[in-house]
Order: structure tokens, then sequence, then C-alpha cells
């Protein structure tokens, strides 16, 4: 019987504490992308981050999945749901799929399976992607699965030296189910 966490290529999966040397590797691999200097982080706050999303409960509809690559097993990313509506029925939600693992679909098939549970069991009718103007590959993945741009925060973000503008992406359910299918086939 198929997972309704389980795509063609990706299997969504409950963070583990041993996750943690991954998730440190995806944030090396998103500063020359992003260009935002961060502090640098000690390997003992990967683990203490890893430790504590994986005993962390399903507050609000707030959550972290690992996405991991069907065949190989391999962690190539996370996904979740970070900020909830739940009176108006909106929820926001990230990706980050390390470098060595983007454009082979994990990112795309992974919103799919996060959407499709949002929308058909959370019952939410609204999703947002807050996406910063410059990073062309991420808006071309969301305007691929039907998001709309809604709108643009000029100037929103800074970093880098400089300001930057945020583009906001979104779905409504029955975009999503006219495109994607509410219910597995």
């Amino acid at each position: 019987m198929p997972s309704s966490w389980t795509g063609n290529r990706v299997r969504l999966r409950a963070v583990e504490p041993e996750d943690w040397t991954a998730f440190a590797r995806f944030a090396d691999d998103d500063e020359p992308r992003g260009g935002r200097l961060d502090l640098p982080r000690s390997a003992e706050s990967y683990r203490a981050r890893a430790k504590e999303q994986a005993v962390a409960e399903c507050d609000d509809d707030r959550f972290r999945l690992a996405v991991e690559a069907k065949v190989t097993g391999e962690l190539v990313g996370t996904v979740g749901s970070h900020r909830t509506g739940r009176r108006s029925g909106w929820f926001e939600f990230d990706i980050t799929i390390g470098a060595g693992h983007r454009r082979k679909g994990y990112a795309a098939e992974a919103v799919v399976l996060l959407l499709r549970f949002m929308f058909a069991e959370r019952r939410y009718h609204k999703c947002l992607a807050a996406v910063l103007a410059h990073n062309e590959a991420s808006l071309a993945l969301f305007r691929g699965l039907g998001f709309t741009e809604e709108g643009r925060l000029r100037e929103h973000v800074f970093f880098a030296g400089r300001h930057h503008d945020l583009v906001m992406m979104g779905m409504l359910v029955n975009e999503f189910d006219r495109r994607h299918a509410m219910s597995e086939p």
C-alpha cells in the first residue's frame, strides 16, 4: 500500500537526531546561493536543533520533515510548515534541498506531498511561499507547481550589504486539486 508520505523520488519522514550532519551541510550549501552572511554555528548547535526537531510536537500545524531520496535513503533536504493562520485557512512553508541534490525533482515532489497533506487532511484553503526575487530557480519551481505571484515586498530583506525584494507566491486548494489531485491515484 502506498504511503501519503512517499512519492516516486522522495519519502518524507520525521527528523532524527543523527540528521544534524546533513543540516550542517545544507547550511553550508546555502551561503553561496543566497549571499547571506550568518555567524558560524557549532556542530553542537546543529546536534541540538536536530534533537529538538526530532521530539517536537506538531504545534498548530507547524512542523519540519526530512526529505529522503527513495532510491538511496539519503537525506537530501527538509520541508516544513512554519506559519499558519488557522482561522483564515492559510499556511506558509519552506523547502531546502542540498546543493548536490538540486534539479532532480526532489523539491517539486516533496512540496506536492506536503501540500496534499495540508489541503486534504488539515483542510487549509491557501498556501503561501516567500521567495527572494533573485532566486530564479525557486521562482521557476513554484510557478511550475502552479503557484501565482501575489505580490512583491520591495527591498524587504537586507543581506550582503543591500536590500532585496521578496516575492510572495500563493496557491489555493482548488488550484492545487486541478493540477495535482487532492488524493493519490
